[in-house]
């Protein structure tokens, strides 16, 4: 399997190299391929900056207040700086990774699998790819989720004040998701990552407009409160049983992990980025700006939020505020929500999306199928380029994340499982292992010891956060039944 899908990523990189060697003999010099034969990159420090926040600053946010609940003021700010630091330097060590061997000249690796065969290779290949793509599988799961309780609360407030308060306005997350699912469809016809820069600036811009307000409605909460809520060692035992709350602590460690985590994406934006300087340069400084910009937010809205509603701190923090005014204030966040997830579905769907179609234009090279472009005019606009293997493969990529959001719509949980899931491995190991191959850190090393303590002690984090998190879909499934009225 490894032999083919290393075939998948090489072939269709040789055939490019090959039709324009002959055309621009000096591609070094060329104004519009860069050096491996490819169309010149356009990415900036800002652009790549961008593409991260989109990815990290989204729906993990609003669960950290729940989460420093469960942890407490003592454990919780300190749980809330160590996962940025680790998600930081281990996404150095990753950007390190991007050219094998030389970080000036050397082989460019496009995706973060390419650079896991071409460094480590053999089964961590196979493993990491399997790894990557289910956890991006999960995370459209995830935002789909996300999305529709964002519709459902603008409608739920606007019904709450349209009855006088009277009506209870309960409904389904269904319809919901169905709404995210066409928008979906229609944007992931974008060709590629590098194509969506002003969708990610956008949704970035949207981020920080949530997190403000989220973040202002609970200090103006903690001020008519007239003082801080909480306590040292979160929700007390007397209220949730002692067993859920072991669950709840390794959940909320899940669920902080989901939030930072961003690697598994780190080489596709890098591989935006215009060169000189060196690629690797220009990422360390996007990642230290972003990891600084959203461990910022992050800090302050969990901790706020936590102030505000103590022990109850909700799994979703906008909703905590209810249905009061300023319910249009909400209304904003809300929808500053769902035209984040828009974009950041992509961000994240993207890479999946480039594999598969990379290794069917491998094994179906002569297939009309998959070759066809067909050129729809669009008024107004240049002609859109329709191809038939895009539409259909991303459609039903679409279509079956939402099924799955529907059959599962427990947004604590699964944003618990997927931190757990893809926190130790993709941000963690192989970043970890690349770079000691890479730089060729000599084994029982200073540096080699504390690299493999830190990936033990990771692991140690993925396992409890994972066990709690599934913890919660199984008490979850007892009440719930699908496709019916949930809210």
């Amino acid at each position: 399997m490894a032999e083919k899908m290393g075939e998948s990523n090489a072939a269709p990189k040789n055939q490019v190299l090959d039709i324009h060697k002959d055309m621009l003999p000096d591609q070094n010099d060329s104004k519009f391929f860069d050096d491996d034969g490819r169309l010149k990159r356009t990415g900036t420090i800002w652009t790549a900056s961008a593409h991260i926040i989109t990815a990290v600053i989204g729906v993990g946010v609003l669960s950290l207040a729940w989460g420093i609940a469960q942890l407490g003021w003592v454990a919780g700010p300190i749980v809330m700086f160590v996962f940025p630091f680790i998600s930081y330097y281990t996404s150095v060590l990753l950007a390190e990774c991007y050219r094998t061997g030389d970080p000036i000249s050397g082989k460019r690796n496009y995706t973060y699998m390419d650079a896991v065969r071409s460094i480590l290779g053999g089964a961590k290949f196979k493993a990491c790819g399997l790894i990557q793509y289910i956890f991006l599988f999960g995370v459209a799961i995830g935002f789909t989720i996300a999305s529709s309780i964002s519709m459902m609360a603008i409608k739920r407030s606007n019904c709450f004040h349209a009855s006088g308060g009277k009506n209870p306005c309960h409904m389904s997350s269904t319809p919901f998701m169905v709404m995210f699912g066409i928008m979906e469809i229609v944007f992931s016809q974008i060709p590629d990552l590098d194509q969506i820069w002003w969708l990610s600036s956008v949704a970035a811009i949207m981020s920080f407009s949530y997190s403000t307000i989220g973040l202002g409605l609970g200090i103006a909460k903690v001020a008519a409160n007239g003082t801080l809520k909480g306590s040292l060692t979160g929700i007390s035992v007397a209220t949730v049983g002692e067993s859920e709350k072991i669950w709840r602590i390794f959940q909320a460690l899940g669920d902080i992990a989901f939030a930072y985590s961003y690697s598994f994406i780190l080489i596709e934006i890098q591989d935006t980025l215009r060169s000189p300087p060196a690629e690797s340069k220009t990422m360390k400084k996007a990642t230290k700006i972003s990891v600084v910009v959203t461990t910022i937010f992050y800090m302050l809205c969990g901790c706020i939020g936590y102030a505000a509603f103590g022990d109850l701190a909700p799994g979703n923090l906008l909703t905590g505020f209810g249905f009061y005014n300023p319910y249009w204030l909400l209304d904003i966040a809300n929808a500053a929500i769902i035209i984040h997830l828009v974009g950041a579905y992509q961000v994240y769907s993207q890479p999946f999306f480039a594999f598969m179609e990379k290794r069917a234009a491998v094994r179906y090279p002569d297939s009309w199928f998959i070759t066809k472009e067909i050129k729809i005019p669009i008024p107004g606009f240049r002609t859109w380029n329709l191809n038939l293997l895009r539409l259909v493969w991303r459609t039903t990529f679409v279509v079956v994340t939402t099924v799955i959001a529907m059959l599962l719509p427990f947004f604590n949980d699964i944003v618990g499982i997927l931190g757990a899931f893809g926190f130790w491995p993709l941000t963690v190991y192989f970043p970890v292992e690349m770079y000691v191959v890479q730089k060729k850190i000599p084994k029982w090393s200073t540096k080699w010891i504390f690299l493999q303590i830190l990936s033990v002690a990771c692991l140690l984090i993925s396992v409890v956060a994972g066990v709690g998190s599934v913890a919660g879909v199984l008490l979850d499934l007892k009440n719930f039944r699908p496709f019916k009225t949930n809210y």
